[in-house]
């Protein structure tokens, strides 16, 4: 079998990952236009009357600077597809499992060296963060089953992330135009943003602005 196309996105900051990595970016800063101009859809409140956290974003757009200098806002409540997936015993899931918690879910796959690049920081976010109310999945998007992320798990020394894999294109489902792709989600399950391209999610930018969606 062939290997798969290795289109790498750059992050800010001066990283740098060769052509691949540069034409990546440009890609990506494309469709981050796109993503903006294509908010709009699915506004509202969630069921019961909460009013989604994504429109208090506002509030915490002081926040999305250093390492979250990249990370886009919604302009509007936009409630996320219940995406289905597999754990690593192959046990199907989807996001409403989740629903009640604050989101960070990360689209990666073991042949993008940004990806591979971020996941240790958001292993050490989950370890200092993950609880009640806060979670992150790192979905894998690699085809071919668990073999190479569960491999990239071990050689990297991941221990506090779950390990998942995408089972039903979530990439489209997404609108994600390449990965590293990461959305923060509120309680109820409505996108607050995302940020495309790598980032350190154990920086104090990063936990600032995740600690001020858990407090909602």
């Amino acid at each position: 079998m062939a290997d798969e196309p290795k289109v790498e996105a750059s992050g800010p900051g001066g990283r740098g990952y060769g052509v691949w990595g540069a034409l990546a970016f440009v890609v990506l800063a494309f469709g981050s236009a796109l993503y903006l101009q294509g908010q709009g859809a699915g506004k509202g409140v969630a069921p019961g009357g909460v009013q989604p956290a994504a429109i208090a974003a506002p509030a915490l757009k002081g926040l999305n600077s250093g390492e979250m200098a990249a990370f886009l806002f919604s302009s509007a409540p936009t409630a996320v597809p219940a995406i289905a997936f597999k754990d690593a015993d192959g046990k199907d899931l989807n996001l409403e499992a989740w629903r009640g918690k604050v989101l960070l879910l990360n689209l990666w796959a073991t042949w993008c060296a940004p990806c591979r690049q971020e996941m240790p920081a958001l292993d050490k976010l989950k370890a200092e963060l993950g609880g009640k109310d806060f979670d992150i999945i790192a979905l894998s998007t690699d085809r071919g089953g668990l073999d190479k992320p569960r491999k990239f798990w071990v050689d990297v020394g991941i221990k506090a992330l779950g390990l998942y894999i995408d089972s039903n294109d979530a990439q489209h489902q997404l609108n994600v135009i390449g990965l590293p792709t990461t959305l923060l989600i509120d309680r109820t399950g409505h996108e607050i943003g995302r940020l495309i391209g790598p980032a350190d999610w154990a920086s104090p930018e990063a936990k600032a602005l995740l600690l001020a969606a858990i407090r909602g």
